[in-house]
């Protein structure tokens, strides 16, 4: 059912009884101002003929029949209209319209009351007649029946009007209607035939003038965003995977096949001395290390590639720097690190990532980092610059050569003797795109070793819409900073 059909058939149902409510209202209100002037007018009866039966009363107390009658007939005259009866305790007098003397009358009331006789209403009045030899009470009567003809009209158009005005508000009520639900009828024209799976169309922004309308439209286009949101992200989940999986393939071709290598030279020398099996072995796990550092810098790369906003918050980086630093320094109890960063420079980002930032610029500078005595020697700082938080990791080795500066960033860029992943560098340019900073490397402050930049922005932040960092088949115009391997 439409909704202009609803709203025609509730009006059409609730305009009656409201027509009907306020008709028993009129009623009940007329019929009080028609009894109000019957009142009245008994009153004003009563007190004109109160001196003829006071008259009357001491003409019957005197015993003068002829006086009494005279009396009486004067009364009668006066009355008028109404029904006339004095009551005494030794005789009754009535005439006029009233009810029979065998109608049983209330007691004495200060007001006007209504006696039932023989299918039949009296509004009858009570009041007291004294003389000074005898006592007795003037009773005024009027019949009750002029109000009901006008309370019969008023109730007969009371109806009238009420089913009159059933179909009339309908009809009415399922226009106006019809006319206010135009625009969502547009609405629903125009989103029927979307089909966000096929179609990148949307409802336009317009607005209607009806706020539910504009309302609705803003929520479909919000969920449909959401939609695309969502989809966007299922595909670039699945890129990653894919993306993994071609990577982790490529990259893990050759130290498989070295490990399978020498497992069949011990498969097949038995008597290999112990020297050359050393060696053999200590070939083994020097690439199954760099097996499982692999897979570990790969699944980094594919949780900063799908971390959502919600895990961003703020995060004293002064803090977080002194904890890898101690940690670095547990794992090269040999190597200087010293820290400078005063309290107070955050950012709003994501903490793990962050983490994982500082733990590869010191293990890089640690790994390459150190003099041709072996020594290593790191200095890191943390400090705020002009709206940003500047990370710096400064080494005492070989540098970075001029050439190699853009590039040192790229996935599996490794050094000649290195081996590594390929991928720490990788994730702190990511981690810096991530949260919409920048990462460099340049000469040391005094031209012996390199120094690592990273810039972050200081206020609140939110991730990338697009982060391909893992994504091989990433487009050329990423929102990233760094160039990256494509193979």
């Amino acid at each position: 059912m439409r909704l202009s059909t609803r709203i025609g058939l509730a009006v059409g149902c609730t305009v009656p009884l409201l027509v009907l409510a306020s008709g028993w209202l009129l009623l009940h209100l007329v019929a009080r101002d028609l009894r109000g002037a019957e009142d009245q007018q008994l009153r004003r009866r009563a007190a004109a003929v109160a001196p003829d039966a006071r008259a009357l009363l001491r003409a019957a107390s005197n015993g003068r029949p002829k006086a009494a009658d005279t009396r009486e007939r004067q009364l009668y005259s006066a009355a008028l209209d109404v029904g006339v009866r004095v009551v005494t305790p030794g005789a009754t007098f009535s005439g006029g319209p009233q009810p029979g003397p065998a109608v049983a009358l209330p007691p004495r009331t200060a007001g006007p009351v209504t006696v039932h006789a023989a299918g039949r209403d009296w509004r009858a009045l009570a009041r007291p007649v004294r003389t000074a030899r005898a006592t007795g009470t003037l009773w005024v009567f009027a019949p009750d029946t002029a109000d009901r003809t006008r309370l019969r009209l008023v109730r007969r158009r009371v109806l009238l009007t009420a089913l009159l005005a059933a179909p009339l508000s309908g009809l009415l009520a399922w226009g106006v209607a019809t006319g206010a639900s135009a625009p969502l009828r547009r609405l629903t024209r125009r989103t029927a035939g979307l089909d966000p799976r096929t179609s990148t169309s949307r409802p336009p922004g317009e607005h209607t003038g009806v706020r539910e309308v504009d309302e609705l439209a803003a929520t479909v286009r919000t969920v449909l965003a959401r939609y695309d949101e969502q989809a966007a992200r299922t595909a670039q989940a699945l890129d990653t995977a894919r993306s993994f999986s071609s990577a982790a393939a490529h990259e893990l071709r050759t130290p498989l096949m070295s490990i399978g290598t020498n497992l069949d030279i011990l498969a097949d020398h038995p008597g290999l001395p112990a020297a050359e099996r050393g060696e053999v072995v200590t070939d083994l796990r020097r690439e199954h290390a760099r097996l499982l550092g692999l897979l570990v810098m790969l699944r980094e790369l594919g949780r900063g590639d799908l971390v959502d906003a919600d895990a961003f918050h703020d995060v004293d980086l002064a803090d977080l720097a002194d904890t890898a630093v101690a940690e670095a320094g547990r794992r090269a109890p040999d190597a200087v690190i010293t820290l400078d960063a005063p309290p107070g420079p955050a950012v709003h980002g994501w903490e793990a990532g962050l983490r994982l930032l500082l733990d590869n610029l010191l293990a890089n500078a640690l790994a390459h980092g150190r003099d041709a005595d072996g020594r290593a020697t790191v200095a890191v700082g943390v400090r705020a610059e002009a709206g940003q938080v500047l990370i710096t990791v400064t080494d005492r080795g070989p540098g970075v050569p001029p050439e190699a500066r853009e590039r040192i960033f790229e996935r599996f860029r490794r050094g000649p003797h290195s081996s590594g992943s390929g991928l720490g560098l990788t994730l702190v340019a990511q981690q810096a795109a991530l949260h919409r900073g920048s990462a460099l490397v340049t000469d040391a402050p005094d031209g012996t070793g390199a120094r690592f930049e990273i810039r972050l922005p200081s206020g609140d932040g939110t991730p990338p819409d697009r982060r391909d960092w893992l994504i091989g088949t990433a487009r050329a115009d990423r929102s990233q900073s760094f160039p990256k391997d494509r193979s």
